[in-house]
């Protein structure tokens, strides 16, 4: 990829990034200017039956998860739509309602990509520019490039497991990129740049900050300037590190993880309350909040390459997601490739979620679940299945339903769900 010049560069060390100014306010969406190229979709309800088994999926993995709800949106633009919001915010809490707000955890790295993207595209900043052209204090890193990061090829480390157990105990508690960096960079790295998948929070995070530098934005603003205006999201953003969401105007899901009890079992019935989390443990990967429609609205905008600056590039070259996966299952730009669907999953303390979308169909699923006990994998099984369950929709008249199909089944991946349950399934 040729190096793109621009006119100046913001260079800043690590040590003294601080005190990250996150705008806190969504765009209003007027001036959307981006629609996704996908099929127009019918204005019709998923058929009775469709619905019935994709409400069965979701219910099912509730309880495996000991989520007390969950947000579901599915689009088929040749059969009908499903968004629906099940169960309540807490156990016995109100009930869920479809414009609730949650954190979208992974999601967030595609976004941080689409910045890259259209931040180059801008001249602003190149793919293959090295980290250390904009962060300073990092040596050891000249061979890593930006498009590494934004791929999680780049052997570093991920910072979450060093430290979720802190922000469950502490959730209000605000952290600054440098010091989640140093629990990445600080540990083992993962491999030669360029040469295999591993995901990297830590690299979405560094990403960030060098594009912050380079576009002379803040994180949350440069969300606004390259994705939510142009696609007129209107429950998008990035909130401000001190924004304690439980108290948020908006409405939102809550979010819960359920402890072990004294025995050592986890404790399904009673769950705690980390709504409160700052979105600075996040940051830019994995510190969005957004809402079901704008979400689904997002993932069929990232499949088809909708988004200002999007090149064929980012999913050229995908690499294996997965040492022992099914060679159908891989990565790049960001994101995830499964078949034919395109998207992200993933959890943060109180959610778990998965987005996919195909790009010839435009079909599209997202989900969110409220409890993160359990495996972040739930988040792409459950999409998965739902996806299965979607492409099987009959044609609503009129329509003609798409030829090709997923290469798994609903039931597989109902099956991996049950398997991850941390909590008990309902009989029969």
């Amino acid at each position: 990829m040729p190096h793109i010049s621009r006119a100046r560069r913001v260079v800043t060390a690590i040590a003294g990034v601080v005190g990250i100014a996150l705008v806190a306010t969504a765009c209003s969406g007027d001036g959307a200017s981006v629609v996704p190229d996908v099929p127009e979709q019918v204005d019709a309800a998923l058929p009775a039956e469709t619905q019935q088994q994709l409400q069965g999926a979701v219910e099912r993995a509730m309880a495996a998860t000991g989520s007390s709800g969950a947000i579901v949106g599915v689009w088929a633009p040749w059969s009908g739509t499903w968004i629906a919001g099940l169960g309540t915010t807490t156990p016995g809490g109100e009930e869920v309602s479809t414009d609730m707000r949650f954190r979208v955890a992974n999601v967030t790295r595609a976004m941080t990509c689409d910045v890259l993207y259209a931040a180059a595209a801008d001249g602003l900043v190149s793919p293959d520019d090295a980290v250390t052209e904009w962060i300073t204090g990092m040596p050891g890193y000249e061979n890593v490039t930006l498009e590494q990061l934004c791929d999680s090829t780049s052997g570093i480390a991920s910072y979450a497991p060093r430290v979720v157990e802190r922000w469950r105990v502490t959730p209000e508690r605000v952290w600054s990129p440098k010091e989640l960096a140093a629990y990445g960079m600080g540990a083992a790295r993962t491999g030669e740049p360029g040469a295999a998948f591993a995901d990297s929070d830590t690299g979405y995070l560094l990403l960030g900050i060098a594009l912050e530098r380079a576009t002379g934005l803040t994180a949350a603003e440069m969300y606004e300037k390259y994705i939510t205006e142009p696609l007129g999201l209107q429950a998008t953003v990035l909130p401000a590190p001190t924004r304690n969401l439980a108290e948020a105007d908006a409405p939102m899901l809550n979010g819960l993880y359920s402890p072990d009890n004294p025995e050592g079992a986890v404790n399904c019935a009673e769950p705690m309350d980390v709504t409160a989390l700052s979105s600075s443990t996040g940051y830019t990967a994995a510190g969005v909040v957004s809402d079901i429609e704008d979400l689904g609205l997002y993932v069929q905008a990232l499949a088809t390459g909708s988004l200002p600056g999007a090149t064929d590039e980012r999913f050229a070259s995908p690499l294996p997601a997965s040492a022992n996966g099914p060679t159908w299952y891989t990565a790049a730009g960001g994101a995830y490739q499964a078949g034919s669907l395109i998207g992200q999953y993933g959890a943060i303390p109180g959610y778990i979620t998965g987005a996919f979308a195909d790009p010839s169909s435009g079909m599209a699923v997202a989900v969110v679940l409220n409890n993160s006990r359990a495996s972040a994998t739930v988040g792409s099984d459950l999409a998965w299945e739902l996806a299965a369950i979607a492409s099987k929709a009959p044609a609503a008249s009129g329509q003609t339903a798409p030829t090709a199909g997923l290469p798994w089944t609903a039931e597989q991946y109902g099956e991996y769900v049950a398997a991850a349950a941390v909590c008990p399934l309902p009989e029969g």
